[in-house]
């Protein structure tokens, strides 16, 4: 989501008072009626201070886009990154203060044409100190939005159109080693667990097809409203994206847990998502494993593979099946 910068309000009435003084002093030289001129003056600066901040509320407001519109995907992705109740209070605060202003610029432009000039100055100062009521009541929400524009700059971009295969499993399987060897992507690797603090994406293209291949972060065995947000993120890929899952086992249990607990994953990724297909792959088979007992947790040996893919043994294997 492109979240302009989000200034502060003092930024904000700084710009709006600044442009107003520039446009009162501009006026202050042409001719104008000595009755009227003082009070002209004064209601430009007003007007225009007014303008300029609705115009920077506005800016962010078209910025940002309805989060409605956006696709189930990444409505998720915002609501558990930084929350879609609050992004859209903080947007609605703005369009609140967007409204007071408009008000405010037509309220005191009546005002002046009905005050003498001698009293021109003092009105100024009450509309400023309305307008800085008006905008400081906004701080927090620009805080929020300033906040969200930082969590958010890193939201991966999506192709809806192609094939999307999502790799899951614990953290520390192999899923990022695997998106290296079966696409493009170069995803960070390093041996601890969470390693993939966000969605990793990598795209190929096969017999003109074009395919994407989501490394998730790594997902532990407890239930969903227990699971923390770089979890989720995942949760919401599987949901959203997935046409196929590459379930990753780490059959060595070098990643730090035991094949049960991985067995007790699939079984809550199958029950979530029994209507989308899972590739079975044991990694790691390039370290030395225990086969019978390897072989307990697998149900359907038709639909299973051993790989290594660090080794890239059983790449072309998995090629094959994403290529269908």
């Amino acid at each position: 989501m492109m979240i302009p910068t989000i200034p502060t309000p003092d930024e904000i009435l700084d710009k709006g008072f600044s442009r107003g003084k520039k446009a009162a002093d501009l006026l202050r030289t042409q001719k104008i009626p000595k009755h009227l001129k003082g009070k002209k003056i004064e209601e430009r600066r007003v007007v225009t201070a007014c303008q300029v901040i609705k115009d920077k509320l506005k800016s962010i407001l078209d910025a940002v886009p309805e989060i409605e519109e956006l696709h189930p995907f990444y409505q998720d992705y915002i609501d558990i990154t930084v929350g879609v109740d609050s992004m859209k209070q903080a947007l609605g605060a703005l369009n609140w203060a967007y409204g007071i202003l408009a008000q405010l610029e037509r309220e005191y432009s009546r005002k002046f044409k009905r005050t003498p000039s001698e009293r021109a100055s003092s009105i100024q100062r009450e509309a400023y100190g309305r307008i800085a009521s008006v905008v400081n009541k906004i701080e927090k929400d620009l805080d929020f939005l300033d906040f969200a524009k930082s969590k958010l700059r890193n939201m991966p971009t999506i192709d809806f159109e192609a094939t999307t295969i999502v790799i899951a499993g614990f953290p520390n399987v192999g899923k990022s080693t695997l998106l290296r060897q079966i696409s493009g992507a170069d995803p960070q690797v390093a041996d601890y667990p969470f390693t993939t603090k966000g969605i990793q994406i990598g795209h190929t293209e096969r017999h003109w097809k074009s395919i994407q291949i989501i490394d998730t972060p790594g997902l532990l065995d407890r239930p969903v409203l227990e699971m923390n947000d770089i979890e989720l993120n995942a949760i919401v890929a599987l949901e959203h994206l997935a046409d196929a899952i590459l379930f990753i086992f780490d059959g060595s249990e070098t990643c730090g847990f035991h094949l049960e607990s991985q067995y007790n994953l699939l079984k809550q990724i199958e029950k979530i998502f029994g209507e989308i297909p899972i590739i079975y792959l044991f990694n790691k088979m390039d370290i030395e494993q225990d086969k019978e007992y390897i072989n307990q947790f697998v149900d359907d040996p038709e639909n299973t593979l051993f790989i290594s893919a660090l080794d890239g043994e059983g790449i072309d294997k998995i090629n094959e099946i994403i290529n269908r």
